[in-house]
C-alpha cells in the first residue's frame, strides 16, 4: 500500500470517530446550564421603583452585573414586554397580580425572589381621618384585578362595606353584598389614583403611586394595609429562565443588606423589605 493510500485511510478512519463521539456528546450540550449574562434588563414603575433600582444596580456590578433599567407608566405593558422576551426581568408587582395575568394571557411567568411590600392606603383632601367620611362618599378604587380586590379588601376591613366570601384578591364591584355607607365606587387606572383626591372624597392609591405624589401611607393616609399583607412584591422571569445564574445575581443584589438600609433610610416605612 502506498503511503498515500495509507495516509488517506487515517484522515477517513478519523473522522467517522469524530462523527460518533460527536453524536454522543449531544445530549450533554443540550442539558447545560443556560450561560451567564452580563447585562439584563429589568423593567419597573415610574418612581420608588426606579429609586430603588439605582440601589440594586450599584449591588449588581459589584458582581460583575450591570443591570439596565426600563420604565412602563401602567401595570400590563411590563409583563407583556418580560412574556414576549422584550426585557429579562421585571420587579413591580405581587405575586397575586402575576397569577391573574397568567390566567388571562396563557402565560407561565414566575417569582424568582421576593422584593418589598408597598401597602394600599385610603387618602383623602377633604377629610383628615376615617371617621369623617360621609355616608354617601365616592371612593376610587383601583381598576386592574388584583389590586382593585385588594382594595375592596381594605375598604371591607373598616366595615364599610362586606364582600362575598372566599374571593379575596378575585372580588369586583359586583362581589359587594353589603354596603351600608351607600359608598359610590368608581374605578380608574392605578397611575390616576393620586389625581382623583380633588374629585373624590377618598381614594386607595398604591404606594408607589402614593410616594410620587408626595403621599406617604405610615403618615398620610386615612388607613392602610398591615404590615402582615400577603401582596409582597416579587422579581418574575420567564419560566425557563429561572436559574439563569446572572438572573440569580441580580434576585441576591436586591436582597442584599445595602438595598435594604436603602429602602428603610428613603421610605421610612412606607415600602418595607420583605424578604
Amino acid at each position: 500500500m502506498s503511503m498515500k493510500k495509507w495516509l488517506l485511510g487515517v484522515l477517513a478512519a478519523a473522522a467517522v470517530i469524530g462523527t460518533v463521539t460527536g453524536c454522543g456528546s449531544s445530549p450533554s450540550a443540550s442539558s447545560a446550564a443556560p450561560s451567564a449574562k452580563s447585562e439584563i434588563t429589568v423593567g419597573v414603575t415610574p418612581g420608588p421603583y426606579e429609586q430603588i433600582m439605582e440601589a440594586v444596580t450599584k449591588e449588581a456590578a459589584k458582581e460583575g452585573l450591570t443591570v439596565h433599567v426600563k420604565t412602563f407608566s401602567d401595570y400590563v405593558t411590563p409583563d407583556q414586554a418580560l412574556a414576549n422576551g422584550d426585557i429579562d426581568l421585571n420587579a413591580y408587582q405581587h405575586e397575586p397580580f402575576l397569577d391573574n395575568f397568567n390566567e388571562k394571557n396563557g402565560t407561565r411567568l414566575v417569582s424568582i425572589g421576593k422584593t418589598i411590600l408597598s401597602p394600599l392606603g385610603v387618602y383623602s383632601r377633604k377629610y383628615k381621618t376615617a371617621e369623617q367620611i360621609p355616608d354617601g362618599a365616592t371612593i376610587a378604587i383601583p381598576n386592574d384585578p388584583t389590586n382593585g380586590g385588594r382594595a375592596l379588601q381594605l375598604l371591607a376591613s373598616k366595615g364599610w362595606i362586606q364582600l362575598k366570601s372566599g374571593l379575596g384578591s378575585k372580588a369586583t364591584v359586583a362581589d359587594i353584598t353589603s354596603n351600608p355607607k351607600q359608598i359610590k365606587i368608581i374605578e380608574l387606572e392605578a397611575a390616576q389614583l393620586p389625581r382623583s383626591l380633588d374629585d373624590t372624597d377618598a381614594s386607595v392609591i398604591n404606594d408607589n403611586y402614593a410616594l410620587n405624589a408626595g403621599l406617604n401611607s405610615q403618615k398620610d393616609a386615612l388607613f392602610a394595609e398591615s404590615k402582615d399583607s400577603p401582596y409582597v412584591n416579587i422579581i418574575a422571569s420567564r419560566p425557563e429562565d429561572k436559574d439563569n445564574p446572572a438572573y440569580q445575581k441580580f434576585v441576591k443584589a436586591w436582597q442584599s443588606d445595602s438595598v435594604k438600609k436603602f429602602i428603610d433610610d428613603t421610605f421610612k416605612g412606607a415600602f418595607i423589605a420583605a424578604w
